[in-house]
């Protein structure tokens, strides 16, 4: 049993376990109270005498941090930790802690997915049938857009860590090339054709651009009118990254324009999406609602992993610390 007087604040619960993956771990180890959301201005009065804090997007600043004496660990339901000023929880000697690896199958299926979609636009498609399209058809096939084949395709994959070598080996799978960008180039993976490349190559060969990196205030808006105009005119770009690696303005225009033939999205630079965003109008752009890491295996990694970290902390050997 866990230690009772250990007080347990999760700020923003809902998304990990809308009822389908309870919080057990997390009670086992102390007095746990749930927040299915927590606006910011009211993560103070929320978490005031919390001995721990568990947060997945809402965010835990230095002005909330110097007024919580109790506080000893801050954990994050996610691998990107920069909701929480780590800088501060340092200088006052508070762990914050990330899950590393859980969604790396889940991410680069969805990759796959959003791929796939552009290719076929199944979802089309088949509203295009139960709409009646097909009954009134004189033909026995119809299709309302282009249909693409991946087999002998390139795919540019930006960010060959644990998602994008993931993402390589499926698209090895469908007979594609693989070129990959990233600033450490390990040992290439055993199948072929695969090339390490830089970006502007990738952008200019590819015909489908995947974004897996991560982001970082030097790459933020990187993929901009530049890098757009490298791409070929059938080429397809795919972010189920990080929605600030895309200047989502020249996207639109790129796609208005013809530049690009696609794109398919994950995630946008302010979430949830506001209406003024530019892609909400533009030219095939498929838009999904940053649910590549969602599926139910993956939030039950996510769970448990990230208790694991907090019982690690408690047991005294602490692990995946990011300040």
């Amino acid at each position: 049993m866990g230690n009772k007087k250990l007080k347990i604040v999760v700020l923003d619960g809902y998304c990990l376990n809308p009822g389908d993956n309870p919080w057990d771990d997390f009670s086992a180890l102390g007095e746990l109270k749930v927040y299915d959301r927590t606006d910011a201005n009211d993560v103070l009065k929320r978490t005031v005498g919390a001995d721990i804090i568990i947060t997945n997007k809402t965010p835990v600043v230095q002005e909330v941090i110097e007024q919580l004496p109790k506080l000893k660990y801050i954990g994050v339901l996610a691998t990107g930790y920069n909701i929480v000023d780590v800088d501060a929880a340092r200088k006052l000697d508070i762990p914050v802690a990330n899950v590393p690896v859980y969604g790396t199958n889940s991410v680069a299926q969805f990759v796959f997915a959003l791929i796939l979609e552009l290719c076929h636009h199944v979802g089309m498609h088949n509203s295009a049938v139960h709409d009646g399209e097909w009954t009134k058809c004189p033909d026995f096939s119809f299709w309302n857009t282009n249909l693409v084949e991946l087999y002998g395709k390139t795919i540019g994959i930006v960010g060959f860590g644990r998602i994008g070598l993931r993402v390589g080996e499926l698209a090895h799978a469908f007979g594609m090339g693989v070129m990959a960008v990233d600033i450490i180039q390990k040992d290439p993976p055993g199948y072929k054709p695969f090339s390490w490349v830089s970006l502007e190559e990738a952008f200019k060969n590819a015909d489908i651009v995947s974004l897996n990196c991560a982001q970082t205030p030097e790459n933020e808006g990187f993929v901009n009118h530049k890098l757009l105009s490298l791409m070929k005119k059938t080429a397809f770009i795919v972010n189920a990254s990080r929605g600030g690696l895309i200047n989502e303005k020249d996207l639109a225009k790129a796609l208005d324009s013809g530049t690009i033939a696609g794109a398919a999205i994950d995630v946008v630079s302010s979430e949830p999406i506001k209406n003024n965003n530019p892609l909400l109008r533009a030219k095939n752009c498929i838009i999904t609602p940053h649910i590549a890491w969602a599926s139910f295996e993956s939030r039950k990694r996510l769970m448990s992993a990230a208790a694991d970290n907090l019982s690690s902390f408690l047991s005294g050997n602490p692990k995946n610390i990011v300040n």
